[in-house]
């Protein structure tokens, strides 16, 4: 088949009418809504805001914020001003509205409306928009675009990242690329069996490993010590660009770069340009794969069934998946992986459930064998209500509405601050406790409650509704793997002190993560 019969071919109609329909059933359900308590609320500006200039010196040192990220920094605010917060915009931006009740999430996802709206990146939209327009048309990706257009490209790309059988075509694939690493991490430990200080950038070597599978149909070979130049570039390049979009559109850098090109405008765009003409080589090489040795239907990659529907779709969706996949997925599995080190005793009771499916370190997983594996997702589960990889869950309302007694008009962006929750006694009794137990089924874990008779608002790792992550599948997937793999092998210890982690686009962390990994013994 060739490129030019695959970028023309098309089942349009068919997802414009399947996107119809769904709009309009959701939008027949929302686009009445009036809030009840409207007429009676508080305006808007009285929301308690703090004062900007006090505000921004208590990030300084000395400050009540210095050096706070996540739950920490969510919970002294909380402590400061309540629990809900006006957060006047600077540097161009608009306001910001903070809340730590889950009645509101619940009611900022309840009355999104069918086309619901996430902030999306400023400069990637422009990127794709105006920069290189030729490469992704007006498929500018879930990522940046908004309205009914988003709507259309999510119900192409649904039935392909969504289905539960997704996750059989990628399981031996996945688990090749976190054997290939069990054998890299066992050389790279030193004589303490500790793993060196750049042990993260390991880490995204992996989860790029992995996302090449995922997203490009190939192995990259960035695991392999004699890598390419170009598969070394992409981590790196990956990087830098979540630095500089966080640096133009967080910073005081906001305000000059719509009006003329700034030097970290001209630096993003050119990096940008490098990884779109990277990934774009590695779509083209998937190409020529597929027109020499189609897959039978049911056998076909995410790629291969992208490509069959719109070459611009699937360059853009390996673009994002790529962009979203590694240091989310890195972040989750340190975070993971630290928490099991912390507490050994958690980690043998999942030595000894991965020994039932896996009765040698190196026995293959299978999606069989996978299927029964509650304490592993128990622990995952556990590991990123403590170290969840982004900051919050965020919207503009897409009503009229009112929290806590204050009008919230419509379009204003609402953050929801789950990860102070997380760590509340409230909802989750023993909140600093790694308790996987809170996540099995009622009799099989500890005498606490449950962790799902908490407010089913607060723990959304991959989000709610519409607008969820698209990939959660085949993260979890990701996750399942590796730490099945090192727990099995490896007794996973932590030597140094308090995990720190800084907030930005993703968690990352601020110390080494030099853990420690003794062999088992079958």
């Amino acid at each position: 088949m060739a490129l030019r019969t695959l970028m023309q071919r098309s089942r349009g109609s068919t997802e414009r009418l399947c996107a119809k329909r769904y709009v309009n059933t959701v939008a027949t359900a929302t686009k009445q809504f009036i809030d009840p308590e409207w007429s009676t609320a508080k305006p808007y500006k009285a929301i308690p805001s703090p004062k900007l200039l006090a505000f921004a010196k208590e990030f300084k040192e000395g400050g009540r914020y210095y050096e706070l990220t996540g739950a920490d920094l969510f919970a002294r605010w909380r402590e400061d001003y309540g629990d809900l917060i006006r957060i006047m915009g600077m540097f161009g931006r608009p306001d910001i509205v903070v809340t730590f009740q889950p009645e509101d999430f619940a009611k900022v996802f309840r009355t999104e409306g069918a086309w619901p709206i996430r902030r999306s990146s400023a400069t990637l939209s422009y990127y794709r928009e105006k920069v290189r327009p030729e490469v992704f048309g007006e498929l500018s990706g879930l990522i940046t675009t908004q309205g009914e257009t988003w709507q259309q490209l999510r119900t192409i790309v649904n039935p392909v990242m969504m289905q539960p059988k997704i996750i059989r075509l990628y399981v031996d694939q996945v688990d090749a690329v976190a054997r290939e690493f069990m054998t890299i991490v066992a050389e790279l430990r030193d004589a303490k069996c500790e793993v060196p200080a750049d042990f993260n950038q390991w880490l995204n070597r992996w989860a790029l490993e992995t996302m090449g599978v995922l997203a490009l149909d190939t192995r990259l070979g960035v695991l392999r010590p004699e890598q390419t130049t170009g598969a070394k570039a992409i981590i790196s390049l990956v990087q830098k660009i979540f630095d500089l979009m966080y640096r133009l559109e967080f910073e005081p850098e906001y305000v000059l770069w719509k009006y003329f090109q700034t030097p970290s405008l001209k630096l993003l765009m050119k990096e940008l340009d490098n990884l779109t003409n990277l990934v774009m080589g590695k779509i083209d090489e998937a190409v020529r794969r597929i027109e020499k040795a189609p897959k039978m239907e049911g056998t076909q990659s995410v790629l291969e069934k992208l490509l069959k529907t719109n070459k611009q779709l699937a360059v853009v969706m390996a673009f994002d998946m790529i962009m979203a996949g590694i240091d989310t997925t890195s972040s989750s599995t340190f975070g993971i992986l630290y928490c099991l080190a912390k507490n050994p005793s958690k980690q043998a009771l999942l030595r000894k459930e991965l020994r039932s499916i896996l009765p040698h370190h190196d026995s293959p997983l299978t999606p069989e064998n996978m299927r029964n594996l509650p304490y592993l997702r128990a622990c995952i589960k556990e590991g990123l209500r403590l170290y969840q990889p982004t900051p919050a869950n965020v919207r503009n309302v897409g009503h009229n509405i009112v929290l806590q007694g204050y009008r919230i008009p419509k379009g204003t962006e609402v953050v929801m601050g789950t990860l102070a929750l997380q760590r509340d006694a409230t909802y989750f009794p023993q909140p600093d406790a790694y308790l996987p137990e809170r996540w099995l089924p009622v009799g099989q874990g500890m005498d606490i409650p449950s962790g799902k008779e908490a407010h089913p608002f607060i723990f959304l790792p991959f989000g709610f509704g519409a607008r969820s992550c698209i990939g959660k599948r085949l993260a979890m997937m990701e996750m399942e793997i590796v730490i099945a793999r090192l727990v099995r092998r490896y007794e996973v210890g932590w030597n140094y002190g308090k995990l720190k982690v800084k907030m930005g686009f993703v968690t990352t962390a601020t110390v080494p993560l030099q853990f420690e990994l003794k062999d088992v013994i079958d």
